[in-house]
């Protein structure tokens, strides 16, 4: 049995993933997912999917999905304790690295360094899309309307927004049809 949910065990778990996040929040998705869905079982898979959806859709920072999952899983407690395992440990390593990254600037290694953080940062974004359509996405509809958003998005100039809001509006004319 999965040990419960605590503010102590979460800040553990969350500091853990936000030292991981090389490229932001998103970046640990897949990570979360595991941690929180698969291993814990502290979470379905829909409702990671959710708190993921609102943090995105929120104004501020992506680590914004840290405090919702933290809040879901032990209230107040559990978004302190997330809200805090994802900025300090962060910051301090930030500051650290800054120094270094400044002192070194023109080192060979330091260029070398931040060429082969790109794909990895880049890797660790697709992972996460592929988890989140796997968590959301669970007919044809979901799946296609995941497609299409990609498709648009990586053609065009469109704001993802755009095609969130019209699968949306498809969707809720769909219940109501089916419904009515």
């Amino acid at each position: 049995m999965s040990e419960a949910a605590t503010p102590a065990r979460i800040f553990v778990d969350m500091t853990m993933l936000s030292l991981l996040a090389i490229g932001g929040a998103n970046a640990v998705v897949p990570e979360m997912h595991r941690v929180f869905v698969q291993n814990e079982h502290w979470l379905t898979s829909a409702e990671f999917a959710q708190l993921f959806a609102i943090a995105q859709i929120a104004p501020g920072p992506n680590i914004t999905v840290f405090s919702l999952i933290g809040w879901r899983l032990a209230g107040f407690a559990g978004f302190f304790a997330a809200s805090l395992a994802a900025i300090v440990p962060t910051c301090l390593v930030a500051a650290g690295v800054g120094l270094v990254m400044r002192r070194h600037a023109d080192a060979r290694w330091m260029r070398a360094l931040r060429a082969g953080l790109a794909p990895v940062a880049i890797g660790l974004f697709l992972a996460s899309g592929v988890v989140m359509a796997r968590a959301a996405d669970h007919d044809l509809q979901g799946y296609c309307a995941t497609l299409a958003t990609a498709a648009l998005v990586l053609r065009t100039k469109l704001n993802p927004l755009a095609p969130l809001c019209a699968f949306a509006a498809l969707a809720l004319a769909r219940s109501y049809f089916l419904l009515s």
